[in-house]
């Protein structure tokens, strides 16, 4: 990745508002060594408020990412749009003082945004990642995969519960 390209130029960069948009494509990704999306048409649009001691940074990002599906492990276009926010602070070095707040340091020259980005991307992910259902509530994972995976679910019977809970299924049944 090219330096820069991510980035917010600090020097000169005077207290105020300021309104910076980023495409990021899959290349972006490709960068990053663990990274669950795959193929991505995101914009973001960093919004900066500069200050005298910190700069408060909201981040928007939407669009459209390839992923794997969990279930079939083809893969799937999910829409995102997701919004984070960050207060960076001046000192003596660069510190991660917390989830919210980065420290930097005073003679930065520039505010390198990728792993904000990397990061903020990955949180806009749903926690199942799964082909969506069709108008009827269908699946629309590859129905092989489905196939082979219902052949080796295996069928528990109820002779295999642990004696346990047939014990404290008793007590339920005498409360009830």
């Amino acid at each position: 990745m090219m330096k820069g390209i991510y980035s917010i130029p600090l020097k000169g960069l005077k207290e105020g508002n300021h309104l910076y948009d980023f495409e990021i494509d899959s290349t972006f990704f490709a960068t990053f060594e663990r990274s669950e999306i795959h193929e991505a048409e995101l914009k973001a649009e960093v919004k900066l408020v500069k200050r005298s001691a910190h700069m408060e940074i909201k981040v928007e990002i939407t669009g459209r990412v390839t992923l794997v599906c969990d279930r079939c492990l083809d893969l799937y276009t999910q829409e995102i749009h997701t919004s984070d926010s960050m207060l960076v602070k001046f000192g003596e070095q660069w510190e991660e003082v917390d989830d919210q707040v980065i420290m930097i340091a005073h003679g930065e020259t520039e505010f390198i945004l990728d792993q904000l980005l990397y990061e903020f991307a990955h949180l806009g992910l749903p926690l199942k990642k799964m082909h969506p259902d069709d108008e009827n509530g269908n699946s629309t994972c590859n129905p092989e995969m489905l196939e082979k995976l219902n052949q080796h679910l295996v069928q528990r019977e109820d002779n295999d519960v642990d004696p346990r809970w047939k014990e404290l299924e008793k007590l339920r049944n005498i409360n009830n």
